[in-house]
């Protein structure tokens, strides 16, 4: 029998991390995922606020999966060198 081979993902399309202080009454959370929109472009979705709220959101869209890829990873190395954790 023949089976098909499994694509695993090498790099990350949603991304989650916290920074919790509880000395300094810091409780955030930052979300990262790359989705497609209607045009079949890729969009970076950033969603970011204190945890238990509502938060803020914003889109970037980028030409193609890559670029929104890179942007992501770079955000992330930034969020983590900020003190969030995943």
């Amino acid at each position: 029998m023949y089976h098909s081979p499994i694509q695993l993902d090498v790099f990350p399309t949603d991304v989650q991390m916290r920074r919790i202080d509880p000395a300094r009454n810091m409780r955030r959370f930052y979300r990262l995922s790359i989705q497609r929109d209607l045009f079949g472009r890729a969009s970076l979705v950033r969603e970011w606020g204190r945890i238990g709220f509502r938060g803020q959101m914003m889109v970037e869209t980028h030409p193609d999966e890559g670029k929104a890829i890179t942007a992501l990873m770079k955000l992330a190395a930034v969020k983590k060198r900020r003190g969030y954790v995943q």
